[in-house]
């Protein structure tokens, strides 16, 4: 039998260094070596492939020799006491030193076999006689490392990396003052308020002091780093966490948690053995995850406490947590409702698959056809049977294809899930080109009317979104007295140190509709330069939305940047109807008696000597602001300090023209002596588009070919007709309205939630209305809701009636 293989042995490789071998998810499918038929490896490309797609590829390729991998879990009976006795040491889920996120542990069976097409002859890799060949392109593929860098096989659930402390530069040094002070084992209080819990002992003085102060008015005092300030001393050890195992420690000039190598020896200064001490406070890791889940919110949004049914079947398919992936899975969910990315994606997947002539690893178009298949195909949706796992796709190829070249998005860090629409929809109108783009029933169009304060002239700006972000107005709650009630419940118990009953707490209540009336309020804008009176002068702005898509997505704007920098989220609820109507923002238009700004003049302008301050430009870079939009903060402010310019930046943060570079009021630059960069405009060429285009999009954006990329994508209309000159605000104005429009009167259909306090940690859910009813989709775990909770999402998806 094993003469079969002989008219294949010169098609049959040995994978090199250079080779990637993927053989823990197929190509085409969400199969792996897991599932019931397990993965074919192409023993030519080694490209993984599930047995659906195995015909199809030796069509295709003549490829006919495949390595099959089946793996097969077998249960491991867990210690408990072992289990009880492994403590979290990182702020981490699901990974090695943190919390346990209660996966079942299993040996794995893994068998290897030879599959020869068309016959679907097999021959187990053990069977005597077979080729020497494909004995060694075998055991290379088995040996070789997944091109994936898949994890543990037992890593199925979620995970939450926290960040891995470091050694303190400053431990090793450490200056201890000799004052004879011996600090007792217990019965703690700081030195300066009458605190007994949150306590910080320096470790140079002994001193005793309180912790901060938290955003949510728990905590301390702030004695400690108080004391900081004044001393200098840089390490404290946090009293009650002392154990044999360690400590934690706090670096105040590092600002971070840290680990002190020699804590034995600089507690023993003080009398302390820490061989001798236990634990009776909460570690700052048990604190953080207590306040990033805020316990009611979490078991709000998963509806805990409800006898939820699991579902299964087409469209009712989990997705695995690769690791803070929860907001791509939830996006994911939500977008494969819409019936644009089932006709562009999951009905025509074969055929995307069959006319795929690159590595379909890294085609999007390829990898979105998967994953709508895998979701919507209900072959990975089955009850699990005896003990098996829930069946759920995993979908790390795509999560390597997004994030590549994203220094976020191919990370293992929390996300935006917003933000991370945005990045998908722009790629995925890049692969699109050419062909009906599913994106467009998300689009509308955005008019701006600014009016000058003193030539009363108007100029009407318009730009197409995806996403409508609307502010949440806390003063439009409608609930201020019960708010106000509970404001000073709260204060009266923090003054005795008490805990607040996180099911007392009352959230101030808007509504959507008042939300919406703050979008359209109109704004001041200082220093708007009006044309009219060739001067700077305050301006009145009011934003409105040109066209009505067919779904429109609403973000609610609930993450804000505090005084001191810091991230925090809005604790509201909005009043969310399940039909709306937005006609009352549509927008209208110039007005009869409206005169318009005038343009510019483009003619011989005169150079203006730039004066910007590069000191101040960078510091404002370092705080991760773009820096096109540090240079126009520090000039606007006319170098006057970091502070004025931080101020800036913070009030035009949404801007639409935030990012891009800085042009001075009266100055123009020479389009006639503009060369593009030969470089540059061969990289665009190489995408697609005419020198001609290159050179538009080029010329657009100063050479700079990243912003180029994402200009051309977003100018469609001007670049099919191969225009030499920039568009004008009329072009601008065509293109707002021609996207999709219709009736302003909407059905909720989904939305997305967030726990947490920030939005680079915490939890996404979805909530999806399928066939009348709400389905919670919590990663993997999909079952009908009972009270869906509407009014903490942050993302809402509306279905125009």
């Amino acid at each position: 039998m094993a003469d079969a293989l002989l008219p294949h042995l010169g098609r049959i490789r040995i994978p090199s260094a250079l080779d990637k071998v993927h053989k823990d998810e197929a190509a085409f499918s969400f199969d792996t070596p897991e599932t019931e038929d397990g993965l074919f490896i192409c023993m030519n490309t080694f490209l993984g492939l599930g047995r659906r797609h195995v015909e199809m590829y030796f069509h295709k390729t003549s490829h006919a020799v495949f390595l099959r991998i089946k793996r097969i879990r077998h249960e491991i009976v867990t210690d408990t006491d072992e289990a009880e006795a492994k403590k979290p040491t990182r702020l981490a889920i699901g990974m090695e030193g943190g919390f346990d996120a209660g996966e079942r542990k299993y040996d794995v069976e893994e068998l290897f076999s030879i599959v020869i097409l068309p016959e679907w002859i097999e021959f187990p890799l053990s069977f005597p006689g077979l080729p020497a060949q494909v004995v060694q392109s075998a055991k290379a593929i088995i040996d070789a490392p997944s091109a994936l860098r898949q994890a543990e096989l037992d890593a199925l659930a979620g995970s939450w990396d926290g960040e891995k402390r470091e050694n303190s530069k400053f431990a090793d040094n450490l200056a201890q003052i000799s004052t004879g002070k011996k600090i007792p084992p217990s019965g703690w209080t700081c030195e300066k308020c009458d605190m007994k819990d949150n306590l910080w002992m320096n470790l140079t003085d002994g001193a005793i002091l309180c912790g901060r102060k938290f955003w949510d008015g728990t905590g301390g005092n702030n004695h400690a780093i108080e004391h900081y300030e004044h001393t200098r001393y840089p390490l404290a050890v946090k009293l009650g966490t002392i154990n044999p195992q360690g400590a934690d420690v706090y670096s105040y000039p590092e600002d971070d948690m840290v680990i002190d190598p020699l804590l034995p020896q600089h507690l023993a200064h003080f009398g302390i053995d820490i061989l001798k001490m236990e634990k009776t406070d909460r570690t700052m890791t048990e604190m953080e995850l207590d306040l990033n889940q805020r316990v009611w919110e979490w078991n709000t949004l998963q509806e805990s406490g409800s006898e939820l049914k699991p579902i299964y079947g087409p469209g009712y398919t989990g997705i695995v947590n690769l690791g803070n992936s929860c907001y791509m899975n939830s996006i994911m969910q939500v977008i494969f409702i819409l019936p644009s990315f089932v006709e562009r994606f999951y009905k025509p997947a074969m055929q995307i698959f069959m006319e795929c002539n690159t590595d379909p690893t890294a085609d999007l178009n390829v990898q979105m056809a998967k994953f709508g298949h895998g979701l919507l195909s209900g072959d990975f949706s089955k009850p699990p049977t005896n003990d098996q796992t829930i069946m759920s796709i995993r979908p790390q190829m795509f999560r390597t294809l997004i994030g590549r070249g994203h220094q976020e998005f191919s990370s293992n860090r929390q996300q935006d899930v917003v933000e991370f629409l945005q990045h998908l929809i722009t790629n995925i109108e890049r692969s699109s080109r050419g062909s009906a783009c599913p994106t467009d029933c998300l689009k509308f169009g955005l008019e701006d009317r600014i009016e000058c304060s003193e030539s009363h002239k108007v100029k009407y700006v318009y730009r197409n979104e995806n996403v409508l972000s609307l502010p949440v107005p806390l003063d439009r709650a409608i609930n201020n007295i019960d708010v106000a009630t509970y404001e000073q419940k709260k204060a009266v118990l923090e003054a005795q140190n008490k805990k607040i009953d996180p099911s007392d707490v009352v959230r101030p209540r808007i509504k959507l509709i008042s939300c919406l009336e703050a979008f359209t309020a109109p704004a001041l804008v200082e220093r708007f330069y009006s044309s009219a009176t060739k001067s700077y002068v305050m301006a009145k702005k009011t934003t409105r939305m040109n066209t009505f898509p067919d779904y429109l997505l609403i973000h609610m704007a609930k993450f804000t940047v505090g005084e001191d920098w810091v991230e925090r989220k809005l604790d509201v609820s909005i009043d969310v109807p399940d039909e709306l109507d937005i006609s009352f923002i549509k927008a209208t238009g110039k007005q009869p008696g409206e005169e318009e700004l005038p343009e510019e003049q483009q003619t011989s302008p005169q150079p203006v000597e730039l004066n910007i301050d590069q000191g101040l430009v960078m510091q404002l870079v370092d705080m991760g602001f773009p820096v096109e939009a540090c240079r126009k903060a520090v000039y606007h402010t006319k170098n006057s300090g970091i502070e004025a310019a931080s101020n800036w930046v913070m009030e035009h943060m949404d801007d639409p023209d935030f990012a891009d570079p800085l042009q001075v009021p009266g100055s123009t630059p020479d389009n006639d002596s503009f060369v593009a960069n030969a470089a540059a405009v061969e990289m665009i060429m190489a995408m697609g588009f005419t020198m001609t285009q290159a050179t538009l999009a080029l010329k657009s954006t100063d050479n700079d070919v990243e912003r180029a990329a994402d200009w051309i994508f977003s100018h469609a209309m001007e670049l099919d007709n191969a225009q030499e000159e920039i568009p004008s605000n009329a072009a601008a104005a065509s293109q707002a309205t021609a996207n999709t429009d219709g009736p302003g009167k909407y059905r909720l259909i989904a939305f997305v939630s967030h726990m947490g306090t920030s939005s680079k940690c915490g939890h996404y859910i979805c909530h999806i209305q399928k066939e009348g009813r709400w389905i919670i989709f919590n990663d993997e775990k999909v079952a009908l809701s009972e009270n869906p909770p509407k009014d903490l999402a942050y993302l809402y998806v509306y279905q125009r009636l």
